[in-house]
């Protein structure tokens, strides 16, 4: 089993978080154990101690293909902000719950829409509220 990389979560990010699990049934939300292990083996730090190269929430992400060398970006959203044209990833999916924490540089399974699974690389964080001093978002 591959170990899985070292996370860390913004203190903010964690209340809000722990609110949103808080708010919703196992119904509706079946991955909420997944996200509460993240959330308990995450390093929590201040917000003003992020690094500018983790992914916190509202952050947007480019990524690589790594079998194909293809880029894409994702912002990673809370539920209510998830949009139609698929630039986002929500907390509450599988991915989005892998992505929280991780930092520049890592490596993550994707799932294909069609079946399988592609490697991706985490290129860049391309925009993070903490770096542009933004705490509210």
């Amino acid at each position: 089993m591959t170990q899985k990389p070292k996370i860390l979560i913004s203190s903010l990010d964690v209340i809000r978080l722990e609110n949103l699990i808080e708010s919703l049934s196992d119904s509706e939300f079946p991955d909420k154990g997944d996200l509460e292990a993240e959330l308990a083996r995450a390093e929590v730090v201040d917000p003003t101690k992020i690094p500018s190269t983790v992914v916190t929430m509202n952050s947007t992400v480019k990524f690589k293909i790594e079998s194909t060398g293809r880029d894409f970006y994702l912002t990673l959203v809370y539920p209510k902000d998830v949009d139609a044209q698929g630039g986002t990833i929500s907390i509450l999916a599988p991915v989005g719950i892998a992505l929280l924490g991780l930092s520049q540089g890592d490596e993550i399974e994707w799932p294909k829409p069609d079946g399988g699974m592609l490697q991706v690389r985490i290129e860049e964080i391309t925009y993070q509220p903490e770096r542009s001093g933004e705490y509210l978002r």
